[in-house]
């Protein structure tokens, strides 16, 4: 094998070198803001349920910034390898009372294919890394593909419920979680919680008002109360299925004449993760499938507070994060008539799992509880 080092002493080129070093990446850079959406279930410890449904219309800003050096992978079975990437920081706060929702501090990486071990994306395609640190006691690794697209991002064409998107699904219901060594199904778009999750979570049901009882989003808080509707999408399907927000705005858009092209990032922190294929199926014998996410690898660590549970590890009430699903789709919008923009559109699923106490006293159940946000945001001139 020949010596081909990387040098220790990497100086940094000019910026045209910078961007194109980040291939498919290169757009990413910059800064971003926009509106979003917040759907997570947390536990409740002091009401009469198990969760606290959590609502928030959300305003995002988004710095991300190009690492001006390359990163050296050094090792014994390859050559060395160089990355190239961006460093983030996700700041989200609630849009009604400006309060603190959300902030992250992170990295994406590009990643040259390799022979050892043997790895390699679709042609045309990058391999990619997140990582990012909540300041909840989380650091999250996630791994996947940033590939070109041209046409119609978000929006469902054929089977595929989300173009460009490889999860076929970002509904919100909670579902079982089965004994290890065996994966969780996760709900197919449409479910309901009424129809769906064990044994039913009125939180989730708009018909059933917000109370002690059934705490959602406004109660107990002194934000207004929900919209019935969001970028004309009924409350209730925002509720189910988030990303129907994402899709009536590029929809809205595409009805205006605009077109798109740009680039999609499909990440995972593992590379498996199963799906039922219609909806409300409760059963493990129901029609399933199972999602091989390209590149798809990682994980996340947990603070012992949220890992819970006794000290040889078996799940507590505390709220665990098991798995980080997202597509991000940074789009060029065009028009006949106007001037491109860019825009960036983000679908993330974030698996919490906590067991239910009080509905079902005798017995604890752990369940997966959808912690769901998405976000449309432009470039900012800053």
């Amino acid at each position: 094998m020949p010596d081909e080092r990387i040098s220790s002493i990497r100086i940094s080129p000019d910026n045209a070198t910078v961007l194109s070093n980040l291939g498919l990446l290169r757009e990413f850079a910059g800064t971003w803001e926009g509106d979003g959406f917040n759907l997570i279930a947390r536990p409740d410890f002091e009401g009469d349920a198990d969760l606290y449904l959590q609502l928030n219309q959300t305003r995002e800003h988004l710095k991300v910034d190009p690492i001006g050096s390359s990163i050296p992978n050094r090792g014994f079975g390859q050559n060395d390898i160089e990355l190239f990437g961006l460093t983030y920081l996700q700041k989200i706060s609630d849009a009604a009372t400006g309060g603190a929702l959300h902030i992250e501090p992170g990295i994406w990486i590009t990643q040259p294919n390799t022979t050892y071990p043997p790895e390699a994306a679709p042609a045309g395609d990058q391999l990619i890394a997140r990582m990012g640190t909540i300041p909840h006691g989380n650091s999250m690794l996630a791994q996947g593909i940033a590939a070109p697209f041209e046409g119609d991002p978000v929006l469902a064409s054929g089977a595929v419920p989300y173009a460009f998107s490889q999860f076929p699904s970002f509904n919100s219901t909670p579902f079982g979680i089965p004994p290890s060594p065996a994966l969780p199904i996760l709900n197919a778009p449409g479910s309901t919680s009424k129809l769906t999750a064990p044994p039913g979570f009125p939180e989730y049901d708009l018909l059933v008002p917000a109370s002690a009882a059934n705490p959602r989003t406004p109660f107990g808080t002194t934000e207004p109360p929900l919209p019935a509707t969001i970028e004309g999408v009924p409350m209730q399907d925002v509720i189910n299925d988030p990303i129907k927000i994402l899709q009536a705005i590029v929809s809205r858009q595409k009805a205006d004449g605009f077109s798109f092209s740009g680039t999609v990032l499909n990440i995972a922190t593992q590379a498996k993760i199963n799906f039922f294929k219609n909806p409300n199926s409760t059963k493990p014998t129901d029609p399933s499938t199972t999602v091989n996410v390209t590149n798809g690898a990682g994980g996340i660590e947990n603070i012992l507070f949220l890992e819970g549970g006794d000290p040889v590890g078996n799940k507590g009430a505390n709220a665990d994060t098991a798995l980080v699903y997202a597509t991000f789709w940074i789009e060029r919008v065009t028009h006949p008539e106007h001037r491109p923009f860019m825009q960036l559109q983000y679908a993330q699923m974030v698996i919490l799992e906590f067991e239910i106490l009080k509905l079902l006293p005798q017995t604890a159940v752990n369940l997966g509880w959808p912690h769901i946000s998405i976000a449309t945001l432009r470039k900012a001139f800053n």
